[in-house]
């Protein structure tokens, strides 16, 4: 059998230590009695009200620390959608009061779809997590106010839930890097806390929000659709603004006022700190003075003597109730500095300091296991990124470091992944003495799959380039191949030229790439003429055309990838075809080097702190003719 809980215990010897003294110091004079016993009333008033109201302040502070917790988690770490529930999961079932939790994504600004939302609730003795997509959409959002300056949390007006039978519910918000994420409480158990407190035979207490709205009033149709402005009479307040005013102060106090029926009352309020709310007592005066003079007349040997005896009970007693509580602080305080092996003080009793510990011993086990497994996440995570720095350099390594200067033509290329790596590459290799073969491509997608399927396009196009053979057939050849044995429907676009530096014939096949930049010496721009092609990779049995084209001496060939069109700033505005051109022309009179970073620094000005969201790269050929110093 469970023993009775510490309240019942302090309550009963209190109770004793009240009735002994009572009799032992019967006989102290009247006038004593009748000060004292006032004075006791006031005293008891103001300490059952900031009981209370430090009662309530109690779960609501919980769910402040859980929400801010909750907001933090969420802007500092990384969470898959079940790694997102079960953070609201913990944050819903530490404090009962909070009903459930709701986390809300914002809409990716690079258009891309965003995260799922979740929505987390008590059904039963069971926490229900539903998606964005089975979710009241925005039901948080609407509630919830703008964010306050409370370390950016926000408390929405209490309002009744209908899906909870009309239960009082209370909204409490916190934005993070991405989102928002949203605690319910239920305010059912404060509001009966509130209901339940009663000072003499009168005495009642109500509730309002930082606006006035009456949370919680004995008379019935007030609560959650009145307020103090427009009813002050239901405090006694009745055409006395500046004592509303003082009211909603935020700060503790007593208010003489008049009840509706015309008698005198005193107000006692207080704050509820983390809401801004107003706890308020409200105790007729004439019931203080009835009591004060029956106690008075039955009790005249009430004294000093008596008052300070009766406070020694009650400090000695809860002295001696409240040493486990003592001690258990005194190690939560070692936990808190960061000494996770603190052992806790034992307490064989059944009740709730037994209880508290056994669960404070849990929460350090959790604690301190979760520490473990951030850790070694950590240092996964910091392998896996070293291990992707070497996948970088290894294919950077695979494409042409410096291409070897000719004199019929300079050359110079570059490639920026969106990602540690990419697939996006460029070659310029001799075929022969009189021919240089001229490729760039892009692999669909970004990461270790598409720097795979590239590694495996750019040998296929080495390997079927052949002198004599045009681009065309090297195409088909390596889409022949590319298609052969692709089961993820991998693609490529890709542009492969075959230029005869001594007539400046430029033999180009374009596969769903996009068509290279021609500036002319006298310094007009024009796309290369292309024609329609499938990508590579895509069907077997693809044939491709041939085009042709004359460079003549002082021309300029640039050939791009679309990350560099597709750019985008900070308004998702494109960089496009006419911005390069632009460029190109601006810049088109240096050596391909220069035109190429100076492309590059223009797409990095026009994106800004934009993040990269495809790979770039570049190449630049000038082409001297064959009349160059040391030319064919």
């Amino acid at each position: 059998m469970k023993r009775p809980s510490i309240a019942a215990r302090l309550s009963l010897i209190v109770s004793l230590y009240t009735s002994a003294i009572l009799l032992a110091v019967l006989g102290v004079d009247y006038l004593r009695s009748l000060a004292t016993l006032e004075a006791e009333i006031e005293r008891n008033t103001r300490l059952q009200t900031e009981a209370t109201a430090n009662a309530l302040e109690i779960p609501l502070s919980a769910a402040v620390r859980t929400t801010r917790a909750l907001a933090a988690a969420l802007t500092h770490g990384h969470f898959d959608d079940t790694g997102a529930r079960e953070l609201l999961r913990q944050g819903i079932a530490d404090n009962r009061d909070v009903f459930g939790a709701t986390l809300r994504f914002a809409p990716n600004q690079h258009g891309t779809s965003r995260r799922r939302d979740h929505d987390c609730r008590w059904r039963g003795t069971d926490i229900e997590c539903l998606d964005g997509r089975e979710t009241e959409p925005d039901r948080p959002l609407a509630r919830a106010g703008a964010p306050g300056p409370d370390g950016g949390l926000s408390w929405s007006r209490p309002y009744f839930d209908d899906d909870l039978g009309q239960a009082r519910m209370v909204t409490l918000s916190a934005a993070f890097d991405g989102g928002l994420v949203s605690l319910d409480l239920n305010l059912d158990r404060l509001t009966r806390e509130v209901t339940a407190l009663r000072v003499l035979d009168s005495g009642h207490a109500a509730l309002l929000d930082a606006a006035g709205t009456f949370i919680t009033h004995p008379q019935s149709g007030i609560a959650l659709r009145r307020d103090i402005r427009s009813m002050p009479q239901a405090l006694g307040l009745d055409h006395q603004p500046d004592l509303v005013t003082g009211l909603l102060s935020g700060r503790p106090g007593v208010i003489d006022g008049v009840s509706p029926s015309g008698s005198a009352t005193r107000l006692y309020h207080t704050p509820i700190a983390p809401t801004g709310w107003t706890l308020v007592v409200i105790l007729p005066a004439d019931e203080i003075d009835d009591d004060v003079r029956t106690l008075a007349l039955t009790t005249a040997a009430i004294g000093l003597l008596g008052l300070a005896l009766m406070l020694l009970a009650i400090t000695l007693s809860a002295r001696a109730i409240t040493r486990p509580l003592r001690r258990l602080a005194a190690a939560t305080r070692e936990v808190a500095a960061g000494r996770l092996d603190t052992p806790l003080p034992l307490h064989p009793r059944d009740d709730e300091i037994g209880d508290l510990t056994t669960g404070f011993a849990t929460m350090t086990r959790s604690l301190r296991d979760y520490i473990e497994r951030l850790t070694a996440s950590t240092a996964a995570q910091a392998r896996i990124a070293s291990e992707l720095h070497i996948a970088h350099d290894i294919q950077l390594s695979i494409l042409p470091r410096r291409l070897a200067p000719h004199p019929a033509f300079d050359l110079h290329a570059l490639v920026e992944p969106a990602r540690e790596v990419g697939g996006d590459f460029y070659d310029c290799f001799a075929l022969d003495a009189d021919h240089h073969c001229l490729v760039i491509a892009d692999v669909a997608g970004k990461g270790v799959p598409a720097a795979l399927f590239m590694a495996v396009a750019k040998t296929l196009v080495k390997a079927a380039s052949a002198p004599g053979r045009g681009p065309a057939e090297v195409l088909e050849r390596v889409n022949a191949e590319l298609a052969r044995d692709n089961p993820r429907c991998m693609f490529v676009t890709l542009f492969c030229a075959v230029l005869d530096h001594r007539s400046g014939e430029l033999i180009h096949s374009n596969a769903g790439h996009n068509p290279p930049l021609l500036l002319r010496a006298e310094g007009s721009v024009e796309p290369l003429p292309s024609q329609r092609q499938l990508v590579l990779g895509v069907m077997a049995g693809a044939h491709y055309r041939d085009a042709r084209t004359r460079l003549a001496p002082g021309d300029r060939l640039l050939l791009y990838t679309d990350g560099v069109t597709e750019a985008m700033d900070a308004d998702t505005t494109l960089y496009g075809e006419a911005r390069l051109r632009e460029a190109l022309r601006a810049l088109g009179t240096g050596s391909p080097r220069t035109l190429v970073e100076g492309l590059l620094d223009e797409v990095h000005a026009f994106a800004g702190d934009t993040p990269q969201a495809d790979d770039i790269t570049l190449m630049a050929l000038v082409y001297r003719g064959p009349g160059a110093p040391g030319g064919d």
